[in-house]
């Protein structure tokens, strides 16, 4: 099934910059790929969308030329690729941008992909060392770089055996997992290990020393090892206590930094990426995970003309020395739907906290509903029913019924 869109006059496509590019994006459920999607258009480019759900935030908004309905990549690999393929040349694509979790069956298809087009996706090695939580953590370790305490869980018993041991407050967390999906925080007494089809060796866990302190999350576009473009933002208000941020206003933390830094240049990544930090009562930083991936930073862009060109052009903006941050007194952004959520979970605390919150709703730009472009604000409505029910259905949570058909978890190595 395609979507089509009125063609835009050339003209406009041209740009100031003389060049518009044909950019294919995957992940149009995102609410960081209808951004990007807007950014690209107000830039002069033409933007395509390849999802496998057929309700999508960027499949009714006039940013997008056409969409397409392509196979479900964490289940059908290799339609997805092929179908991927051949978009690409009907398209005549000059950049494909995965945008979520499906980066990783993209990886796996890149030498092929990149016989047509720029695809923008590190090896898939690399991707799965960074996606899994164990792996990240010791490859960091290994740099010298501050992360917390953890421990690799393979099986029941090891479960038992590791909270027998164990002193302190530790997270539990799938070594796949994302948004927080299944994470269990510190509480008094033990928790009763995973059903075995949730641990084991092909899908361990982690145990990892919980650190108070401040949340803090970054995003970051990198070319072969050199930092490109990066914002940090702080994560003050979340889906749950403990999932997704759902507000971003832009930080300036030079321990982040730093640390990304380090760590790009040490392996030579090129891509998006975004990490999770705890920052302690001390100011040290500890890299709590890892999402090769494109994350919410990209909102702190608006309107992102800088972050397109380091999207598009990394080693043009590279020569010319200048690292792309969000200009200064951009507009805080917020996911409004899930931000209510938020709001209501404080009405049960403080009246300062309540406060806060109504000033960071009235400050803020939902990063979904755009006046010129106004549709893909109620097709988000549609794009959570539809996962209700696929929760309902499987017994899984909404998040992860969002997910369902494009999560990696170690497959195609």
């Amino acid at each position: 099934m395609i979507t089509r869109f009125a063609q835009r006059d050339q003209r406009v496509l041209q740009g100031q910059a003389g060049h518009a590019y044909r950019v294919l994006l995957t992940g149009g459920r995102a609410p960081v790929t209808l951004d990007l999607a807007r950014m690209l258009q107000r830039s002069g480019h033409l933007v395509f969308i390849a999802e496998s759900m057929e309700h999508h935030l960027c499949r009714t908004s006039s940013a997008v030329e056409q969409c397409v309905l392509v196979p479900s990549p964490r289940h059908h690999t290799e339609k997805y690729l092929s179908a991927l393929e051949h978009w690409v040349r009907i398209w005549q694509i000059d950049v494909l941008i995965p945008m979520c979790e499906e980066v990783f069956y993209v990886a796996s298809g890149a030498e092929r992909l990149r016989q047509r087009c720029r695809v923008l996706v590190s090896g898939l090695e690399q991707l799965h060392v960074l996606h899994h939580k164990y792996d990240f953590n010791m490859l960091a370790k290994s740099m010298g770089l501050p992360v917390p305490d953890t421990h690799l869980i393979q099986t029941p018993q090891e479960w038992l055996e590791r909270q027998q041991v164990l002193k302190g407050e530790w997270v539990w967390k799938p070594v796949y997992s994302r948004f927080a999906a299944r994470v269990r925080m510190p509480k008094l007494g033990y928790h009763d290990p995973p059903a075995e089809d949730t641990l084991s060796p092909a899908s361990p866990w982690v145990a990892q020393r919980y650190i108070h302190g401040r949340g803090l999350c970054t995003y970051s576009v990198v070319h072969e090892g050199h930092l490109i473009a990066h914002a940090a933002y702080d994560s003050r208000y979340r889906t749950g206590s403990v999932g997704a941020s759902v507000f971003f206003e832009q930080v300036q933390h030079e321990g982040t930094h730093a640390w990304v830094e380090h760590f790009v240049r040490a392996t030579g990544f090129s891509g998006q990426i975004g990490f999770d930090f705890i920052e302690d009562v001390t100011g040290e930083v500890y890299a709590i995970e890892c999402n090769p991936r494109a994350t919410s930073g990209i909102h702190l862009f608006h309107p992102g003309n800088g972050l397109v060109r380091a999207l598009l052009e990394p080693e043009v903006v590279l020569d010319e020395g200048n690292e792309v941050t969000p200009q200064s007194g951009d507009d805080k952004a917020m996911l409004a739907l899930p931000m209510l959520g938020s709001g209501i979970r404080q009405i049960q605390g403080s009246s300062g906290s309540l406060r806060a919150w109504r000033a960071a709703w009235r400050g803020a730009r939902d990063v979904v509903y755009m006046r010129q472009d106004r549709r893909p604000f109620f097709e988000q409505f549609a794009v959570v029913l539809v996962a209700w029910r696929l929760a309902r259905s499987q017994q899984i949570t909404l998040t992860e019924a969002l997910t369902h058909d494009i999560e990696w978890n170690g497959e195609q190595r």
